[in-house]
C-alpha cells in the first residue's frame, strides 16, 4: 500500500497521479502527491515505478496501513527500490525486468477456489 511520499525529492511531474488506477493521489497546491485514498490503493507499485525522482515509497502489505518510520525507510533506501530492483529506466541494464513472472501469480489467483465469507 502506499505510504510515503518524499516531498523534499518529489520533482512534481505528476507521473505518480496519472498511472495510479485507483486514483489514490490528489496534486497539492504545489503540484505535489498527495495520498487523498490511500484505502483504494491496489499495491500495484506503478506510481514507484514511474517514480524516477524515488519521491515514493509503497510498502508490499496490501491489507492495510503500515506504520512506518519515514526517515528509516529513507535510510535503508527502500524509495524506488521495486523501481530498480525491478530494472525499469535507468536500471534496465543492471536489473533484469522480472514482471513476465507476475503471470504465474495472477493464473494462481483466478483458478483458486473462491473463499466462503465468514460470519462477523
Amino acid at each position: 500500500m502506499i505510504e510515503l511520499v518524499f516531498a523534499d525529492a518529489c520533482t512534481a511531474c505528476g507521473d505518480c497521479i496519472t498511472v495510479c488506477p485507483t486514483n489514490v493521489f490528489d496534486a497539492g497546491a504545489d503540484g505535489r502527491p498527495q495520498i487523498a485514498r490511500q484505502a483504494d490503493c491496489q499495491t500495484c507499485f506503478m506510481c514507484e515505478l514511474y517514480c524516477s525522482a524515488d519521491a515514493l515509497f509503497v510498502a508490499p502489505d496490501c491489507t492495510g496501513p503500515t506504520p512506518l518510520d519515514a526517515e528509516q525507510v529513507r535510510a535503508a533506501g527502500l524509495p524506488g527500490q521495486f523501481r530498480r530492483d525491478s530494472g525499469w529506466g535507468e536500471f534496465a541494464a543492471s536489473h533484469p525486468n522480472q514482471h513476465w513472472r507476475m503471470d504465474q501469480v495472477f493464473r494462481m489467483a483466478r483458478n483458486a477456489p473462491a473463499a466462503a465469507p465468514t460470519a462477523p
